[in-house]
């Protein structure tokens, strides 16, 4: 019941943590980032500086290859600013993406609306922004909003545009400062044509890296750079870290609550066979037979306490998740949400791991002294 308990401590927790990992990992990409980007050469290094001799062009042919990837679900261009928003006595900086609202929508599954609606057409001067700007600019749907930005040929250009919603993201930084617009408008702003990115979602995250060892080969690398998610997620990247290291530290404490729980019970198991010990020992019992006999109990003590916690971890991590864990707005983030606990296949093995490994370690010890008895003293145990 220790090595069970103990399983189930960790499933518990580490499925938690998991499924934090899962929901951050999706939420990024339906978000923001889509699972691969694709750009000019060095646009993340040198792109902010000068984005408009980074544009891919419009139309493209390289666009039939991306979308002969399997797993191909929707490609998206994206054309992205910055400038000033000014709404009355208030002018705010912002980051701006343009996009093309019908190929952006699968893309972007995980904004959500918190009032108005999302962008519909392309050619509509509206713009959906950013629930943390759109606070700041005292502004809500319906209202009037002068978007100023230095256009690409250097001079100082302007659009008047309608507030048609309000969105919020993974990210409370980005909602702060971000604004979407039809990405024909941002272009006539910014007078250029094409995209700074494509964004490529595909159906499954895994199919990720294979996807992009296969744009790799396909696209040209003179003129295409092909940029995973997880290249490009930062904070998604130094938070898995950080739990992760967490996670570590639980299975070590769990394993020493094993290892000196299970060493003390087999310590008193040995002590009260002390007899029984003797008498095999006495009649021509090898040594290493008897350490073996009791590192095969501790094992089995491992096997069955591994697979009750595994069964049962699995048992609870179902009915926590039917009922759901209410937790508060993490760091970075504005609304809270409702926790699940995933316990994949990956971790039930580490968890059977841990609890034969420390299991095994914890026998070592008593099983040697049961096998290094002395053979008088044993026989006259308790008499």
């Amino acid at each position: 019941m220790t090595v069970a308990f103990g399983i189930i401590a960790f499933l518990l927790a580490g499925g938690f943590i998991a499924w934090i990992f899962q929901q951050m990992r999706e939420g990024t990409i339906h978000s923001q980032l889509g699972h691969v980007q694709i750009v000019r050469p060095h646009y993340f290094d040198k792109g902010i500086a000068d984005p408009y001799s980074f544009l891919l062009p419009e139309g493209a042919a390289e666009e039939k290859l991306v979308a002969a990837v399997p797993g191909f679900t929707s490609l998206a261009p994206r054309l992205s600013f910055s400038g000033l928003a000014s709404h009355g006595d208030t002018t705010l900086s912002f980051i701006g993406d343009g996009v093309d609202p019908v190929r952006e929508k699968p893309v972007s599954t995980s904004v959500g609306i918190v009032s108005g609606t999302d962008l519909v057409n392309s050619n509509d001067k509206t713009v959906l922004l950013g629930e943390g700007l759109a606070k700041s600019l005292d502004v809500k749907v319906g209202d009037q909003v002068v978007l100023l930005v230095t256009a690409a040929n250097g001079g100082p250009s302007a659009v008047e545009v309608t507030v048609a919603g309000t969105f919020f993201t993974t990210s409370k930084d980005y909602d702060d400062s971000a604004l979407r617009l039809p990405i024909v408008t941002a272009r006539n702003l910014m007078k250029v044509k094409g995209a700074t990115s494509w964004v490529v979602l595909l159906d499954d995250t895994e199919k990720t890296a294979a996807g992009v060892a296969l744009l790799e080969k396909s696209l040209p690398h003179e003129h295409f750079e092909v940029v995973p998610w997880n290249v490009l997620a930062d904070f998604y990247n130094k938070t898995v870290v950080l739990f992760s290291k967490q996670v570590s530290v639980v299975k070590l404490l769990i394993g020493i609550i094993i290892v000196l729980t299970i060493s003390n019970t087999q310590m008193m198991s040995v002590l009260e066979r002390t007899t029984e010990i003797g008498t095999s020992l006495a009649i021509g019992q090898r040594r290493n037979a008897v350490m073996r006999m009791f590192v095969a109990e501790g094992m089995l003590i491992g096997v069955i306490g591994g697979v009750l916690g595994v069964v049962l971890g699995f048992v609870l991590a179902a009915l926590i998740s039917a009922i759901g864990i209410p937790m508060p707005p993490p760091p970075g983030m504005a609304s809270g949400y409702m926790g699940e606990i995933l316990v994949a296949p990956r971790l039930a093995f580490d968890a059977l791991v841990l609890a034969l490994a420390t299991t095994l370690l914890a026998s070592l010890m008593p099983a040697w002294n049961a096998s290094r008895m002395n053979i008088v003293d044993a026989l006259r145990h308790n008499q």
